[in-house]
């Protein structure tokens, strides 16, 4: 591998230090941009040390959530903390969907607070006996953070509650987002004291953790990272009410794959991402893909499962059979209707207790004979909303028992504490039909673990005495808007808000057939058998695996500062493209040919002002004043607009309408592209066109000689592309059979000739100038728009044209760090006029003698004649690494050609020595002279290894390699003697007097030569 000062000398020479061939290895995690510092607080990444490959063996995923699935209590006798799982937990299950070599390590938070002095203590055991990693909030900051920002603001809002006022809902507060912020922190330090960021998974769960893949992502940039979403996602129009929207969209963006209960929770997610940052979405053989800085964050949409054999295991219990037996006694001659949910004032328990209301109103002879128990799981928050729903349950309750109800008979029990798993477990058993009536809920697994009781087990059926082949029955009334309900088809859905439609429901739940109830319950049991959790897990790692194969097949740069961070990531190819390199490739060739677009590339896309400004005017005329350019404007914009803009620089050539219209100079007339001038199929688009404009608020038509464009960039963003892609596949339909393709770009759809392109306007002006017997040596292309990729492939395909004495040096540039067929790019329309500029700078300044490598052989003749001032090669060699690189980009950007020059370099350098004099000036010029040489040696043997490992790739034998590697040791040993040798003849030589011109007039053209030579 290259050294490092061997990486700093090549970064000169070519301004590009991803030049250097390199020894093969990994491809390292990490390539961040210098000079871009991303860090918001003090965790700053260290991108060197991210930069070592790791070498783990046995697969790893760490599992991020807010709570540890674990439980936790002191020791009565020894005061000590004592710890254990809590089998409820669904982040305990899904390591049942990884295969058994997989380890699973656990980070997040203990539902208890540890005492500063025994977190390392506590911290050692987790991790040992339960492959846990706690993170320790403060006290204050967990506060702020759970039971402030997540349940103040998070969850309302992702349930589509807004805090219109203050009764209803916190009004946002900056400190509470800053203590989320930190808490993520927090968890970012905890994963990183334990990954393998080569081979480890991160899988991060819920919404209390949505800026976490940020600091991630900061610190390894190709980490593998997947979210999964445990709440629903509003739409857009909530959504876009949160301060912090962007910055939580950029966290999950960061990730490589996003998951979601359902459709709509990931179309609004998507419909967020559209709006509010302009990102598009594509979806390619079943998966979801979302395009993000050259990244593909791809959407999951899988409901998760439940464990059905940790169910099914309480089921077998004794203690279950005797509860059913105690339920069947205490409701006998009855039908059981049974509710499972928190008290929370999005499960809709009071509108479910009016419902039964409704329902024993309309129906009397259902009275007595049915019963709803309502078993109402702990608050997880303190909050008024919770005091008030809470409230209002109880009232309801005994309203409907008071007017209902008799000493014998209460038609709604309610049961407020904790109830264990076998008593839930018996209920669900006995309940004719379940109910779950909540008006936003993430998943809501209680359907689920209803089916699964009612289908019941073999050891259960002993128990209670029913036959194994009696059939089973269970019926379920769910909201629309709860995240399991597309999942169970057979089930009676309900919006919760209209009461007389969901006490109908019941009504048709508990009155079925049995038969009916049997199909249902039998196609339920179906799906949640087959989808279990382990079944969510192993789908989702599948999905995290795919989306993360091409992770170290790419560059990756990290931009942005703070939240705003994202990860570029490019073809390994793809390069910033050097702005010195080009100028000096544009200095040492002769016949150039350039092609710009106009919109994005010289003048900005948003700029409401079309026209260039002066400035631009200005140095594409210096431009097209040189004769070794040929210089060409290639737009999609008609052609008087481009001419009348472009006025000022009469020697520019334009290409109009993508190259439909050409006219090579202002004096010149307009060229008409001969292919497919039939443009009847204009009155096919143009009608089709205005019905999408006047249906489209915001579009509008622009009317070309040879096309018709469709531009929605200022309509509403999700309806504008769904229009867009509508009115493609209409003109694809309508125009089959019409001499015109069809193009959509960023917010346009267009029509236009066929065989019309930018690539062709290309293919045609290097195609004149080989035609006119001068070549181009030097051809630069640059633009940002998808039409320009055209224009790349042709430029870079005319390396290989045999009709080109020499390949010409080829620059295809693109605007933007995105994907492309261009090796290089810039960042924006500045940057283009920086590179312009360069090159407008080059051409206005004239070289002083002759050509650069006609004044490299003047030197030995001036060495030979005795005009070398002393006082000239002293300053020469104090400047010998500048004056080196001069040199070598004159002649060669090719390690090989670098490395003849540097050995070429040193004979010169031989020949100057032996030729000086032995006064007090030489012998300090001398001593540079050695040194300098001495240094170059060093710098020679780095390059003779790049160059080596460049011959490697190339397939040579060893012998031919081992052949170059002697015989340029032989060299260097060779130099050092000779310089030993002038040292030596130095000291023994007596002072002598230069000898004199004779004609000292002739020698000044020599002098003046090696003067511009050395500096």
């Amino acid at each position: 591998m290259a050294s490092r000062s061997c990486a700093n000398f090549l970064h000169l020479v070519s301004g590009d230090l991803l030049d250097i061939p390199q020894t093969p290895r990994a491809l390292p995690r990490v390539m961040t941009v210098p000079g871009i510092i991303s860090d918001m607080d003090s965790c700053s990444s260290n991108d060197g040390d991210s930069d070592v490959t790791s070498s783990g063996v046995r697969e790893r995923k760490i599992i991020v959530a807010n709570m540890l699935p674990l439980h936790a209590k002191r020791d009565g006798e020894t005061s000590k903390w004592r710890f254990s799982w809590d089998d409820d937990a669904l982040l305990l299950h899904l390591k049942d969907g990884f295969s058994p070599e997989t380890e699973v390590i656990y980070v997040g938070s203990l539902k208890v607070d540890i005492d500063v002095n025994e977190q390392e203590e506590v911290a050692q055991k987790l991790l040992e006996d339960f492959n846990c990693v706690p993170t320790f909030l403060p006290h204050d900051l967990q506060k702020k953070f759970y039971l402030g920002f997540c349940k103040q603001h998070l969850w309302p809002l992702f349930h589509y509650m807004l805090p219109m006022c203050p009764d209803h809902g916190d009004r946002f507060d900056r400190i509470l987002w800053q203590a989320y912020v930190s808490a993520n922190k927090i968890f970012a330090d905890k994963v990183m004291e334990v990954i393998n960021p080569d081979d480890d998974y991160v899988w991060i769960h819920d919404y209390h953790l949505m800026v976490l893949p940020t600091f991630l992502r900061k610190h390894f940039h190709r980490i593998k990272l997947g979210f999964f979403l445990h709440s629903p996602f509003p739409s857009s129009e909530i959504y876009r009410t949160l301060p912090v929207r962007d910055e939580i969209l950029r966290g999950l963006l960061n990730c490589d794959l996003v998951g979601f209960h359902t459709f709509d929770y990931a179309r609004h997610f998507l419909s967020c991402c559209s709006r509010m940052l302009g990102l598009d979405y594509e979806s390619k053989r079943g998966h979801i893909g979302l395009d993000y800085f050259g990244r593909t964050v791809f959407i999951k949409i899988l409901p998760v499962g439940i464990h059905i054999g940790r169910l099914e295991s309480v089921l077998n219990l004794s203690s279950t059979a005797a509860k059913i037996k105690e339920i069947q006694k205490q409701f006998e001659g009855k039908k059981l209707i049974l509710g499972i949910d928190d008290m929370d004032i999005f499960k809709g328990i009071s509108l479910k207790l009016l419902a039964m209301e409704q329902l024993l109103q309309q129906h009397p002879g259902l009275q007595g004979k049915i019963v709803l128990v309502q078993i109402v799981n702990p608050a997880r928050g303190f909050g008024k909303d919770v005091q008030e729903a809470k409230k209002e349950t109880y009232m309801t309750a005994k309203k409907i028992n008071d007017v209902y109800g008799s000493p014998k008979y209460q038609p709604v029990i309610l049961i407020d504490r904790p109830v264990p798993r076998y008593e839930k477990s018996a209920y669900y058993a006995l309940a004719e039909c379940c109910i779950v009536n909540a008006v936003r809920d993430g998943m809501n697994l209680v359907p689920y673990k209803y089916i699964v009781c009612r289908q019941g087990t073999p050891n259960m059926d002993e128990a209670l005495g029913v036959k194994p082949e009696s059939p089973r029955t269970s019926m379920l009334v769910v909201s629309e808007f709860i995240g399991c309900s597309p999942s169970l088809s057979g089930a009676i859905r309900v919006n919760p808000w209209d009461i007389d439609a969901v006490a109908e429901a019941l009504n048709t739940a508990i009155t079925m057939s049995e038969s009916e109830k049997q199909l249902r319950h039998d196609k339920h049991y179906r799906y949640v058998s087959t989808h279990d959790v382990a079944y969510w897990a192993r789908s989702f790692s599948i999905d995290l695996d795919r989306a993360c194969q091409d992770h170290f097949s790419k560059r990756c740069w990290g931009i942005g500062f703070g939240l705003g961070f994202r990860v570029v990531s490019l073809s390994p190819s793809f390069r910033r493209l050097s702005i010195d390199h080009i100028v000096l490739a544009y200095k040492r060739t002769n016949r150039r040919a350039i092609f710009l677009d106009y919109d994005g590339t010289v003048v900005p896309e948003a700029s409401i002002i079309k026209s260039p400004s002066p400035e631009v005017i200005s140095i594409i005329k210096t431009l097209c004043d040189d004769p070794k350019n040929t210089v060409f404007i290639v737009s999609g914009r008609g052609k008087t607009s481009l001419s009348e803009w472009l006025a000022p620089c009469e020697k520019l050539g334009i290409a109009a309408e993508h190259g439909y219209f050409i006219r090579w100079s202002k004096d010149s007339e307009w060229e008409t592209s001969p292919v497919n001038a039939d443009l009847e199929w204009k009155k096919i688009v143009e009608p089709v066109m205005s019905l999408y404009r006047e249906a489209t608020d915001g579009s509008n038509i622009e009317a070309k000689e040879s096309a018709l464009v469709w531009h929605h960039q200022d309509a509403d963003p999700d309806f504008g592309s769904c229009q867009a892609k509508e009115l493609l596949n209409h003109l694809e339909s309508v125009l089959a059979n019409e001499p015109a393709v069809v193009n959509r770009g960023q917010h346009i759809v267009e029509v236009k000739p066929q065989g019309v392109s930018k690539g062709l306007v290309a293919e045609k002006v290097l195609s004149r100038m080989v035609n006119g017997g001068e070549p181009p040596d030097f051809v630069m292309c640059v633009g940002d728009d998808k039409s320009d990729e055209d224009m790349f492939q042709s430029i870079l395909t005319s390396v290989s044209n045999p009709s080109l004495p020499v390949a010409p040096e080829i620059f295809a540039c693109t605007v933007g760090r995105k994907p492309s067929k261009a090796k290089y790019y810039l960042d924006d329309t500045a940057d283009v006029l920086k590179l312009l500029k360069g090159l407008a700078t080059a051409t206005i300044s004239k070289p002083r003698g002759l050509p650069p490598i006609q004044r490299r052989w003047y030197m030995p003749d001036t060495i030979r004649m005795g005009y070398m001032p002393m006082r000239w090669l002293s300053r020469a060699v104090a400047c010998k690494r500048q004056n080196l690189l001069k040199m070598i980009n004159f002649l060669s950007a090719e390690p090989e050609g670098k490395l003849t020059c540097l050995l070429k370099y040193g004979t010169e350098c031989i020949k100057a020595s032996r030729l000086m004099t032995t006064d007090a000036d030489s012998k300090s010029a001398l001593r540079d002279l050695a040194a300098g040489i001495t240094d170059y040696q060093s710098e020679l043997k780095q390059l003779r290894q790049s160059v080596e490992e460049l011959e490697s790739g190339r397939n040579n034998t060893r012998n031919e390699i081992a052949e170059r590697r002697e015989e340029e040791l032989n060299f260097l040993k060779d130099l050092r003697e000779q310089l030993n040798s002038i040292q030596s003849e130095l000291r023994s030589r007596k002072p002598k007097e230069p000898p004199s011109p004779t004609d000292e007039a002739s020698l000044v053209p020599l002098t003046e030569a090696m003067m511009y030579f050395w500096f």
